[in-house]
Parts: C-alpha cells; sequence; structure tokens
C-alpha cells in the first residue's frame, strides 16, 4: 500500500517552465531583487548568486546575508521585489 504523502506539486507545460527558467537566467544576469513564491513553503525574496544545473537548484542570498536554495521545479511564480 502507497503511503499518502500530501498533496502533489502541481505539473507545468514544457513551455511555463522554459520561460520561469529565462526569467531565472535574467535575474541572475541583471542581479535583480526576484520574490519566488515556492510550492508548499513562504515566498523566498533575494538574489540570484547560483543557478545549478547539475543539482536544478536556485540559490537564492536574501537580505540577512543567508543563501537559500531552492529547487527549480518548486518555484510556482517569479516576480520582481521592489
Amino acid at each position: 500500500m502507497a503511503k499518502d504523502k500530501g498533496p502533489k506539486r502541481p505539473t507545468r507545460d514544457e513551455y511555463v517552465l522554459e520561460e520561469m527558467g529565462e526569467r531565472l537566467v535574467e535575474a541572475h544576469q541583471e542581479e535583480a531583487m526576484v520574490q519566488l513564491e515556492v510550492w508548499h513553503q513562504k515566498s523566498v525574496v533575494g538574489r540570484i548568486v547560483k543557478l545549478d544545473s547539475r543539482t536544478k537548484m536556485i540559490h537564492v542570498e536574501q537580505s540577512n546575508g543567508e543563501t537559500e536554495r531552492v529547487p527549480f521545479m518548486d518555484i510556482m511564480k517569479i516576480d520582481n521585489a521592489s
């Protein structure tokens, strides 16, 4: 019997994921402050300091100096943090 792991992450089509990837790369290059809506947790606000293609993790440096690692597939939405 399979154990219920709670709500499943919503699936998004390739087009949406590709567009999000492009926005992340752009924000990283411009060193822009972003707000990432992350599935099943709080939103993360900060500057993208690393895009790790091997682990598919986005490293976001927050205003307190801490770096939060966010799995790309858990990002639901990207906004500019103003």
